[in-house]
C-alpha cells in the first residue's frame, strides 16, 4: 500500500460517512432539531463563524493556562519524589485522589470560591486538576524506570541524590514526561469544557457555553458546529504537541 493511499484513506472514510449521513437525513425527512444534515451544519458553521472563533479562542486560552499550570506544578512535585521516597509515599495518595475525583463533583465549590463573576478562574483551575495526574504520573514513572545497573554504578561512585536525579533519573523520565504532557493537553480541553458546563455561566463565553445556549434553543445544527470546532481545536493542539514531542525526542536520543 503506497503512501498516498494511507493519506487518503481517512478522508475517503469521512467522505463516505458524510454522504450516507446527508442521504439519510434528506431521504428520511429527519427533523432539523433531531439530526441536521452535514450541509445544515456547514451553513451554521459559516453563519456563526465569528462567534465560534471567539468562543474557541476563549476555550483555547483557558485550556493552555490550565495545561501550563499543571506542568509547572506536577513536574517539580514529581522531581521531588525522585529525591525523597518519603515524599513520594505522601504525594501518591493525593495524586490518585485527584485522578478519581470527578470534576463535575467539585466544580460547584470552585465556582463559589472563584466568585460567580469570574467563572473562567474556576474553569482554569478545574482543567488544571484534570491535567495534573498524567504529567505527575508520567514523570514519576519515568524517574523510577532508570536503569538499575546505572543506579548501582552511581552508588559505587558515591553520587549525591541531586546528581542521581539530574544525570540519571531525569533523562530517563523525559519520554514518560512528554507522553504525560501530551495526554494532559487533551484532558485540559476536556476539563475546561466539562467545568464550563457545570459552571453554567456565560461569563467565560467558551465553546461549552455555545453548546449549552444552542441546546436550550433546540438549534442542533449550531451545537454540531460548535462540536466540530471543538474537535478541530483538540486535534490541532494534540498534533502540535505530538510533533513537538517527536522532534524533541529525536534531539534527546541523539544526545
Amino acid at each position: 500500500m503506497n503512501r498516498v493511499s494511507l493519506i487518503l484513506a481517512p478522508f475517503a472514510l469521512i467522505g463516505a460517512v458524510l454522504v450516507v449521513w446527508q442521504a439519510a437525513c434528506r431521504l428520511g425527512h429527519v427533523p432539523l432539531y433531531l439530526l441536521p444534515a452535514p450541509t445544515d451544519i456547514a451553513a451554521a458553521l459559516y453563519a456563526g463563524a465569528p462567534g465560534l472563533l471567539s468562543a474557541a479562542t476563549n476555550t483555547l486560552i483557558m485550556s493552555l493556562e490550565a495545561w501550563l499550570a499543571a506542568l509547572l506544578i506536577a513536574t517539580p512535585l514529581a522531581m521531588l519524589t525522585g529525591v525523597s521516597p518519603l515524599l513520594e509515599r505522601a504525594l501518591a495518595p493525593v495524586a490518585a485522589t485527584l485522578q478519581v475525583t470527578p470534576v463535575v463533583a467539585i466544580a460547584p465549590l470552585f465556582v463559589i470560591w472563584a466568585g460567580l463573576e469570574h467563572p473562567e478562574r474556576a474553569i482554569t483551575v478545574l482543567a488544571a486538576i484534570v491535567a495534573f495526574f498524567p504529567i505527575f504520573s508520567g514523570a514519576a514513572t519515568g524517574l523510577a524506570s532508570a536503569d538499575k545497573d546505572l543506579e548501582r554504578l552511581f552508588d559505587l561512585y558515591g553520587a549525591t541524590r541531586w546528581q542521581r536525579l539530574t544525570r540519571l533519573r531525569a533523562p530517563a523520565a523525559t519520554p514518560f514526561w512528554l507522553e504525560g504532557a501530551k495526554v494532559a493537553v487533551g484532558l485540559s480541553i476536556v476539563g475546561a469544557v466539562v467545568a464550563e458546563f457545570v459552571a453554567g455561566s456565560g461569563g467565560s463565553q467558551g465553546l461549552a457555553w455555545r453548546i449549552l445556549e444552542s441546546s436550550h434553543q433546540l438549534k442542533t445544527a449550531d451545537m454540531f458546529a460548535a462540536l466540530f470546532v471543538l474537535a478541530i481545536l483538540g486535534a490541532g493542539l494534540n498534533a502540535i504537541v505530538r510533533t513537538t514531542e517527536r522532534r524533541f525526542l529525536k534531539i534527546w536520543r541523539g544526545r
